[in-house]
């Protein structure tokens, strides 16, 4: 879920920090930073010490924990142990020099069996501190834990891999619930609450790490990768959002070199001056449809701790455009962009994405300044375009 970045500080800072300035000046040499691992990374280390327990195998003070993308990592534990019939450990989340709102909390996992059965089956459960999902549009459905769909396959690979260390096949549920003891308190500095997500924290990740960035190193890795377009003499740019929108993009313009996709996360202001600065003369600016929306209200930078989108302002628009205010308050009344755009009726919905997509548009000819030929691509979740527009051969 894109609350991946909900978890990353306080709300309301000011949107025009100096990392919004266009420079592209490289910043000096600095320390590299430590990386971290997720809190869903330590949740799978506490379930499968907590089984280790139960199924009386030894426990080491560190487990190891296999990374979604491949490899491992040893996550240490601050305890593990039995509490009657249960099995009990709990992890100090890490997250290296990275600015999280979960940084040392403890994250823990009891198990248990809950009786016979035909086949072996893991049920997860939130405990004390973990949030629970109460409107719809999250990855994760209304009335679940908060528990994300890579952190949940993690949690069941790490106790399969247990239960098969074992070599005792235990028919029946496993009963595994993950708990956050401080997790109430630590929700009250992230936007879970405005989500929809009560009760607690969200268990998280993608990767099992956290890679932590600076606004300066990030800025300098979005400088460098520019200046290395034009030294190969590209006069055309392709900036996305992240790695998945550029995966799509890439596949949508085959013909363009590696170095013409350039990925600036957050810093669309930063990133589209520094290209201007540098002399491009095309620009293709590809994104996700909440974070087109963000731009297309004129965030120059679009992280969830800057703000979140204005529904209420796409609202309008969607009534201007429809004429229907039953729709206009559906999207009003939304709990992320996600769920916006799975719920627009299809014969309103070119229209309405026409719109943001001109207003996007827009806001990139504010920040680009004259000159610059532009383009914008708003993509659904799967990659597919939902708009494509722009000026001259940049418009596809």
């Amino acid at each position: 879920m894109a609350v991946d970045l909900l978890q990353k500080g306080a709300i309301g800072k000011d949107p025009d920090q100096p990392e919004d300035d266009g420079s592209v000046r490289l910043p000096a040499p600095r320390q590299t930073l430590r990386v971290g691992f997720s809190t869903g990374s330590a949740a799978a280390a506490a379930a499968q010490a907590a089984l280790r327990e139960l199924l009386g195998l030894s426990c080491p003070e560190a487990v190891e924990v296999r990374l979604p993308g491949g490899g491992s990592l040893t996550i240490p534990l601050l305890s593990h142990g039995c509490q009657g019939s249960r099995g009990e450990a709990l992890v100090v989340k890490d997250a290296g020099d990275d600015p999280d709102a979960t940084q040392g909390a403890r994250i823990g996992a009891r198990v248990w069996f809950s009786g016979g059965g035909s086949r072996e089956t893991v049920n997860l459960r939130g405990g004390e501190g973990v949030g629970r999902v109460t409107k719809p549009g999250l990855p994760v459905a209304v009335g679940e834990p908060a528990i994300n769909p890579v952190p949940r396959r993690m949690l069941h690979q790490a106790v399969a891999a247990v239960r098969r260390e074992s070599g005792a096949v235990r028919l029946g549920s496993l009963e595994v619930e993950i708990f956050v003891p401080d997790g109430v308190e630590i929700a009250r500095h992230t936007l879970n609450p405005r989500l929809g997500i009560l009760g607690g924290i969200s268990i998280l990740g993608t990767t099992g790490l956290v890679r932590p960035f600076s606004h300066e190193a990030y800025r300098a890795t979005i400088a460098s990768a520019l200046k290395v377009a034009r030294a190969v003499g590209l006069t055309r740019v392709v900036l996305t959002t992240g790695g998945k929108s550029e995966e799509y993009l890439r596949g949508h313009l085959p013909h363009l070199p590696e170095e013409s996709f350039v990925q600036m996360g957050d810093y669309v202001r930063f990133a589209i001056r520094a290209a201007t600065g540098l002399g491009f003369t095309h620009l293709t600016v590809g994104a996700f449809f909440g974070k087109a929306v963000k731009m297309a209200q004129g965030f120059g930078h679009t992280h969830a701790s800057r703000g979140l989108a204005n529904f209420g302002e796409l609202a309008r628009w969607t009534h201007d455009i429809t004429g229907d205010p039953d729709l206009a308050q559906a999207v009003v009344r939304a709990n992320t962009a996600r769920e916006i755009l799975e719920n627009l009726p299809p014969a309103s919905l070119p229209a309405v994405i026409g719109e943001v997509g001109r207003r996007l548009l827009a806001a990139l000819r504010q920040h680009a300044g004259p000159g610059l030929e532009l383009a914008a691509v708003i993509l659904n979740f799967d990659g597919a375009p939902l708009f494509w527009g722009g000026e001259g051969e940049g418009a596809q």
